[in-house]
């Protein structure tokens, strides 16, 4: 008798790198913190407000705290100074007095400030998770890889690394190594002229939108002047020929909540707002950009708004928490200002530096115990700095 059997099916998980290969999952360590859950963290316990005052007052000016305009309005109250990431660097680099830099930010944010500050000085992240998803996407592996590639393709001295402020100290280094500079997103295109000046070509790290909207939008490029190089793929997927025909090779990378902003969004507001001006960060996706209004930086996003007459309506697609505060600050003027998407996105990242963590870095700090301090290795300091003065030394 010939006995049938009914093959089970197989208890097999894929593994991540398989289901990577497959292209149905995105790779954890260029894509860290991209969830965009839709709720607003809870307000922290308001006693440690008082813990805050009394551990900041009993540091005085051994301490000096930046905060970053998309940190919670509860860590900004605290907030020496506010700004956008190279601003606070800078306003660190101003107060060598400051013993202690507390950088209400995320890490990329820390470490440029410890490359800018003095030896005597120590920088200190409240919370050590607070990175930066578009900076990971953009390893110093990878982009060495890259740089193998393009002199393979017989174009590696013709290109002029440029990146984003918003990058690892690791990739600044390496921009600065081989003859870049970094740029904001107020100066890309400054930063651009002067790179098309020593080159070719420029290799644009590691946010491709902000790269396309500066030299198709500022720079009068054609969309077909760029190509992106993806460090998931061979060769970045691409050919020798369309590297060797751009003008601007763009990486791979993107910010998690920009990202988020559509063309559906800007109709949509439109729409239901009439007479709406939808103002827009460069990190915003080309459709996005080609049918705002304005587009600028943070800090041209807020002084739009300062000088915006009264009554004016503004959709802002950039993070939340900015948009929210900036919203209540104006409402006395009639100025009706809202969120540019319907889904409500901050940056979940940028929100883990919440009171608590605040306070635990105070408190350790004025007891006499240094914590989450963040330091940059001389060599790496050295060319990053480099690159840093580049930009610095931009016309």
């Amino acid at each position: 008798m010939r006995v049938v059997t009914t093959a089970q099916p197989l208890d097999v998980q894929p593994t991540p790198l398989a289901l990577l290969l497959l292209g149905r999952e995105a790779d954890p360590k260029s894509e860290r913190g991209v969830e965009c859950p839709g709720d607003l963290p809870a307000p922290s316990d308001p006693d440690l407000v008082e813990r805050a005052r009394a551990a900041k007052a009993k540091l005085g000016d051994k301490v000096f705290i930046l905060g970053h305009h998309y940190q919670r309005d509860e860590v900004i109250e605290f907030a020496d100074v506010t700004g956008d990431s190279f601003k606070l660097a800078r306003d660190a680099a101003a107060r060598p007095d400051a013993e202690y830099i507390v950088f209400c930010g995320v890490h990329f944010m820390a470490e440029s400030a410890d490359i800018l500050t003095g030896d005597g000085q120590q920088v200190i992240l409240p919370d050590l998770a607070a990175g930066c998803s578009m900076a990971d996407m953009a390893t110093a592996e990878q982009v060495a890889e890259c740089w193998d590639v393009l002199t393979e393709a017989g174009v590696a001295e013709q290109v002029v690394p440029v990146s984003y402020m918003n990058s690892s100290a690791d990739i600044k280094a390496f921009t600065g190594k081989h003859g870049g500079t970094i740029c904001t997103s107020s100066n890309a295109k400054r930063a651009l002229d002067w790179a098309f000046e020593q080159g070719d070509k420029v290799l644009f790290l590691p946010d491709q939108h902000l790269g396309r909207n500066t030299a198709v939008r500022d720079m009068g490029m054609s969309l077909d002047d760029c190509v992106v190089y993806n460090p998931h793929k061979p060769n970045g997927g691409l050919t020798v020929e369309q590297l060797r025909d751009a003008k601007m090779i763009l990486w791979r990378g993107h910010c998690s909540v920009h990202g988020r902003f559509s063309l559906d969004s800007v109709n949509d507001v439109r729409a239901r707002i009439p007479d709406v001006n939808v103002l827009v960060h460069p990190e915003c996706k080309h459709e996005v950009v080609a049918a705002a209004d304005q587009v600028g930086s943070t800090e041209y996003i807020i002084k739009a708004l300062e000088a915006a007459p009264r009554g004016s309506k503004w959709a802002i697609g950039t993070e939340l928490n900015l948009v929210r505060r900036l919203a209540n600050r104006f409402a006395a003027e009639d100025k009706e200002i809202v969120f540019l998407d319907k889904t409500v996105c901050f940056c979940s990242t940028m929100n883990r530096i919440d009171l608590p963590h605040l306070v635990w870095t105070l408190e350790s700090l004025a007891s006499g115990k240094v914590v989450n301090r963040i330091e940059v290795d001389k060599e790496t300091e050295r060319f990053a700095k480099l690159a840093l003065e580049r930009m610095l030394a931009l016309p």
